[in-house]
C-alpha cells in the first residue's frame, strides 16, 4: 500500500511503496515509454505521446487523451535531471494545470534495494506555490505508484 506526505512548508509531496520486483525491474518501467503507457493510465485516461530521452538532459513528456479535473488535457513535460539506472531518475515537471504551466516543479524517483524487492519513493518538489495542483499530487502519486507496483508484479 502506498502512502504519502506533505513537507511542512508544503513545497514536497512524498509517496512509498513497496514492489516485490528488483529494481532493475521497476527503473525499466519507469523510462521505457511503451510501458510507461500500460502502467500510467488509468480507468479515466490514457497517455499519448509519451517521449522520454534516458539521459541527462534528455527531453520527457506526455499528455492523457481527455480533459482531467473538467480542465484541459493534461500535459506535462521537463528534462531529466539525474540518470543512474536502476536507483535514481529525477526530472523538471512543468505542467500545464499548474496556476503557473511554466513553473517548474522536479519529480525524483529513488529506488533502493529492500526486503527482496524494491523500495520505491517519488518526491514531487517546487510545490509550495502550487495549492491547488499539491492537492492533486497528493492522491495522485500514490496512484500512480501503485499502478506501477501492480505493472511490474504482474
Amino acid at each position: 500500500m502506498a502512502t504519502s506526505k506533505v513537507s511542512p512548508d508544503f513545497d514536497r509531496l512524498t509517496a512509498e511503496i513497496q514492489i516485490a520486483a528488483p529494481p532493475e525491474r521497476v527503473f525499466q518501467a519507469l523510462v521505457d515509454p511503451k510501458q510507461i503507457v500500460e502502467w500510467w493510465r488509468n480507468d479515466v485516461v490514457s497517455l499519448e505521446g509519451v517521449e522520454l530521452e534516458p539521459r541527462v538532459g534528455g527531453r520527457w513528456g506526455y499528455q492523457t487523451n481527455k480533459a482531467v479535473d473538467g480542465k484541459n488535457r493534461f500535459r506535462v513535460q521537463g528534462e531529466i535531471l539525474e540518470y543512474d539506472p536502476p536507483r535514481l531518475l529525477a526530472y523538471t515537471w512543468m505542467a500545464n494545470l499548474h496556476r503557473d504551466p511554466a513553473r517548474r516543479t522536479v519529480v525524483r524517483w529513488e529506488l533502493t534495494p529492500a526486503g527482496g524487492g524494491t523500495r520505491v519513493k517519488v518526491t514531487h518538489s517546487g510545490l509550495a506555490q502550487e495549492e491547488e495542483s499539491r492537492r492533486g499530487y497528493s492522491s495522485g502519486w500514490p496512484d500512480v505508484i501503485d499502478r506501477l507496483r501492480r505493472f511490474v508484479e504482474r
